[in-house]
């Protein structure tokens, strides 16, 4: 007796387990139990361990776990197919392309039934990663011969473009044990910028400063600026060079054009690649997330004072040249270039980027380079190329501070290993202040911040250059 009764746990523990577990887990055409079966399955198991007193116990489940197998199968092949050719179910996404960091945002997708019997669903989302990739289920209730919205909130957790997307779906049969997976493709070319929640706040005081200094109607400056103004009488004393000689002709007396002050710069954002900019800040941070969120404060700061921004973006090669635009054209594609750069290990080609850019933008431009230093001897290469952008362009270079690095210098040690952490540290920053100061007295503006600092304050020397008339 006890033999048989063994061989028969065993084989009922099959059971269990091939309703635990179901078929392979494939893309298409999957066969799977519910928990329904599972709890079916698991209540024969226990009929089978009275087979020790009761005789027909042990054949009783046996039966019983045949017809459950068999139930599931029927009940899985009865499911309403879904996206399959002929399906009853399709589901389609309303068009959410661009996100920003920080910001949740409602995805709206609409699931057709076009079965004459409802369908229960249990959808695991597959999104791009920058979205969070791969969700949990949730389950999709879908009445016969209708549509439903499905509203889902979605955080994005970084910059970045990705196209993939997706379903698995499964689809349970009218016995609720068993079901259909399918996988569906639907994909998704979603763009998530930067945060854009604190460039709205520090360019609307950039608006409010800008309209304190010049007032609500602008004011037309008279000078050596080259926007046309009016034409005028030549008196003595006026720039020979500025004689209309055809008005001249038509009124038969000098005349000579005057001149509106320019107050319309350039700016030009430098981004760094290379390898100093790949550590992390903080976890999952790299210092270029700093640096871009500083890049795009800076670029509608400019935008609010009508100046025209440009990028350029260079790593062992130059990557992304946008000329300095005026406006939401300008942003748009500042914005677009922001949120797909990423850095790289490798050494950035200073040389080469400065040769590039001294071709691609001749006219004088703020130029704010982002990236870091270690030492002079280290950073030679860019200490030397920032300064050949005088005297056409204003260089200012944003350095971004390690503030564990700061950490380390100022700890006041207790054990040699710390001693020893402490003066390497303090070497560091040495050499890096050497390598700074050097850039200064080669007439480079430096703003050497903290990584969480760095907006805040190229946006208020982008507006100290301003009020001087520096530019």
């Amino acid at each position: 007796m006890i033999p048989f009764l063994v061989s028969g746990l065993v084989l009922g523990g099959f059971v269990v387990l091939w309703v635990l577990l179901g078929t392979p887990r494939s893309s298409t055409g999957g066969l799977l139990w519910t928990p329904r079966a599972l709890a079916i399955a698991a209540a024969f198991a226990v009929v089978g361990f009275l087979g020790y007193w009761v005789p027909w116990a042990l054949d009783a489940m046996l039966i019983a776990d045949a017809v459950l197998i068999a139930l599931i199968w029927l009940d899985a092949t009865l499911a309403v197919r879904v996206a399959a050719p002929g399906a009853a179910i399709s589901v389609t996404r309303d068009p959410l392309p661009a996100l920003s960091v920080g910001r949740v945002g409602d995805v709206t997708y609409r699931w057709a039934n076009a079965a004459t019997r409802g369908a229960q669903l249990v959808v695991r989302e597959i999104r791009p990663d920058i979205l969070g990739g791969p969700q949990p289920p949730r389950a999709v209730r879908l009445p016969r011969q209708t549509t439903i919205t499905d509203t889902v909130p979605v955080t994005p957790v970084r910059r970045g473009r990705e196209a993939v997307g997706g379903f698995f779906i499964d689809s349970t049969g009218p016995l609720g044990l068993g079901r259909r997976r399918l996988r569906v493709e639907l994909p998704w070319e979603v763009v998530v910028y930067p945060s854009l929640a604190s460039v709205r706040l520090r360019a609307s005081v950039a608006e409010a400063l800008r309209r304190r200094e010049a007032g609500t109607k602008p004011v037309r400056q008279l000078g050596e600026g080259r926007l046309f103004e009016s034409l005028r009488e030549w008196v003595p004393g006026d720039d020979l060079r500025h004689i209309d000689w055809k008005a001249t002709a038509r009124r038969r007396k000098v005349i000579t054009r005057q001149y509106e002050a320019e107050r319309r710069q350039q700016v030009l954002l430098v981004l760094d690649m290379g390898r100093l900019m790949t550590a992390e800040v903080t976890a999952g941070v790299a210092r270029l997330d700093f640096a871009v969120q500083a890049a795009l404060e800076l670029a509608y700061a400019a935008a609010q004072y009508d100046d025209n921004v440009g990028i350029m973006t260079f790593a062992d090669g130059v990557q992304h040249f946008v000329a300095p635009e005026r406006g939401h054209t300008g942003i748009r594609r500042i914005l677009d270039v922001l949120a797909v750069v990423q850095p790289r290990l490798v050494e950035p080609d200073y040389p080469g980027a400065f040769r590039y850019l001294a071709v691609r933008n001749r006219k004088r431009a703020l130029t704010v380079l982002f990236t870091d230093v270690i030492d002079r001897f280290a950073s030679d290469a860019l200490v030397a190329n920032v300064a050949t952008l005088r005297p056409r362009h204003l260089p200012l270079a944003v350095t971004l501070r390690n503030p564990e690095l700061d950490a380390a210098a100022a700890l006041r040690p207790d054990t040699p290993r710390d001693a020893f952490r402490k003066a390497a540290a303090e070497e560091l920053l040495h050499a890096r202040d050497d390598a700074l100061g050097h850039m200064r007295r080669s007439g480079v503006l430096v703003i050497d911040v903290t990584p969480q600092r760095a907006a805040q304050a190229v946006v208020a020397k982008y507006l100290d250059l301003k009020r001087r008339g520096t530019l």
